[in-house]
């Protein structure tokens, strides 16, 4: 199941760095948020899920992030920049996802994180 995710969220991954940022938005604030750190720390946490289980101050960092967007969406007034946007929070939500997922499934497991293979490894 985490593999079909992690290729989701790799192809949302894509699919955004091929959007150009609305160029309205820049230097702009949308209650209270700075819209281009929104974008970069979306798809940096994003991009750190993809590549191993994120440490407790990521997670609540993440978890923050995807409450952001219930605030700053609906303040989106401009067509593109209000589906640009929507399309990042859709990346947060499976990124958080995928880390709940995640410590459903490692919260059983015995040892240390760097006994574990694959994506998953954060050695």
């Amino acid at each position: 199941m985490w593999e079909k995710k992690l290729d989701a969220l790799s192809q949302m991954m894509a699919e955004h760095m091929a959007r150009p940022f609305p160029p309205s938005f820049r230097g702009l604030d949308v209650a209270d948020q700075d819209m281009v750190l929104l974008d970069a720390d979306s798809y940096g946490y994003a991009s750190s899920v993809l590549h191993g289980p994120l440490d407790r101050q990521r997670r609540r960092g993440l978890t923050g992030l995807t409450a952001v967007f219930e605030r700053v969406l609906p303040a989106i007034e401009d067509e593109y920049a209000a589906e640009y946007y929507a399309h990042v929070r859709d990346m947060a939500v499976l990124a958080a996802e995928i880390e709940t997922l995640r410590d459903g499934s490692t919260s059983d497991e015995q040892g240390s994180v760097g006994q574990r293979s694959g994506r998953f490894d954060v050695r």
